[in-house]
């Protein structure tokens, strides 16, 4: 009955072991198809940047960054903090951190890197408030919401003043033509 009960207990662990490792590899996975949505809407943010640039040079118009590009610009922040953030979660899940010095990934309790050689710091746990974050991703939500209505606020006054100068061009127009 001692062999059955060690038997029992052995394949517990086993499973226990086999399930967590899995659960592992499946958030891993998740982690990096987010990391990889997040990298194709960067991509994406690049070439409108592109094409507004472009738009710009081919009507002549002045490029101003703050105004045209700070959407895209900002929501390439957010998507890249988020990059980093699933890589630093990927590291954690295989007891790994990043040098700072080569940014090779190195085991977590090393203490020199085995790439470059540097010492590494002794990294004390630290309390972060998930709070802070979300706040942060909010406000630059929000800050693009502002950007995205401005900008619409700025595309209807040149709508409107392409309608007037249409308007007047085609009133002097009729004028010469009389």
């Amino acid at each position: 009955m001692d062999f059955l009960n060690k038997l029992t207990k052995k394949a517990k662990e086993t499973y226990e072991g086999a399930s967590k490792k899995t659960g592992e590899l499946a958030k891993e996975a998740k982690l990096r198809m987010k990391m990889s949505e997040n990298k194709s809407e960067i991509n994406d943010l690049y070439q409108e940047i592109g094409k507004k640039v472009y738009e710009k040079h081919t009507l002549s118009e002045e490029i101003n960054i703050k105004i045209d590009l700070e959407e895209e610009c900002t929501k390439i922040d957010v998507l890249s903090a988020e990059i980093e953030t699933c890589l630093n979660q990927i590291r954690e899940l295989k007891d790994k951190k990043q040098c700072p010095k080569c940014f090779n990934e190195i085991d977590l309790n090393a203490k020199f890197c085995n790439h470059c050689g540097a010492k590494q710091e002794v990294e004390v746990a630290r309390e972060v408030e998930v709070i802070q974050q979300d706040s942060t991703l909010e406000q630059a939500q929000n800050d693009i919401n502002k950007n995205i209505e401005q900008k619409e606020v700025n595309e209807e006054i040149k709508t409107d003043m392409k309608v007037s100068k249409d308007e007047t061009q085609s009133n002097n127009d009729e004028s010469q033509n009389n």
